[in-house]
């Protein structure tokens, strides 16, 4: 049997994320996709480095509830964090354009919460990148709006668009965790079959 055997094994991908899928199947798994509807609220008084995870820890409990036992099951939920705050999916363009002003010349967070489970073992995995834009003009943010449509995305930015490419200065840690999933992570958790 392979090393790689587990690449062969389908990963259940509890979310309808398509950015999701397609890191887990450049990172070489085969993905089944099985979105839950699972509330996605938090208790108020929860620290807000720890809601992603949380969220994600939520998401797997549904998922062990509804999904196949025997196979590896993929939870994960993403936020984006600037000064103490939690930026969501913008409702609409204005949302959006007061986000991403908000963004620019800033540092901010990005946190990935992801969890594991195969029968009654779980693995969680809580993953923190930052992330620094340079300044964003108002021309630039419409046209990024108005071009990429970033309602689906949370802190309406994807950073595998153009926002991403012109606009980011740096990061520190994972860029495929800003895109929604620390794959290094996963890759290395299914790989000692946790």
């Amino acid at each position: 049997m392979s090393d790689l055997s587990f690449l062969n094994e389908p990963i259940i991908l509890a979310s309808a994320s398509p950015r999701r899928k397609e890191l887990l199947e450049k990172a070489g798994f085969s993905v089944e996709v099985h979105p839950l509807d699972v509330d996605e609220s938090y208790p108020s008084d929860l620290p807000i480095t720890e809601v992603a995870l949380y969220i994600a820890r939520k998401k797997a409990e549904a998922a062990r509830v509804e999904l196949s036992q025997d196979r590896v099951i993929l939870t994960a939920d993403s936020v984006v964090i600037l000064d103490n705050e939690i930026l969501g999916k913008p409702r609409d363009k204005e949302e959006a354009t007061e986000m991403l002003r908000n963004l620019s010349g800033q540092n901010h967070l990005v946190m990935t919460g992801v969890c594991l489970i195969r029968g009654t073992e779980t693995v969680c995995i809580d993953v923190t990148t930052e992330v620094l834009f340079e300044e964003l003009s108002d021309e630039e943010i419409n046209y990024y709006i108005s071009y990429y449509q970033p309602y689906d995305k949370a802190g309406a930015y994807g950073i595998q668009d153009w926002i991403g490419w012109c606009k980011v200065r740096s990061i520190k840690g994972s860029y495929a965790n800003v895109m929604g999933l620390p794959v290094h992570e996963v890759y290395q958790a299914v790989k000692k079959g946790f």
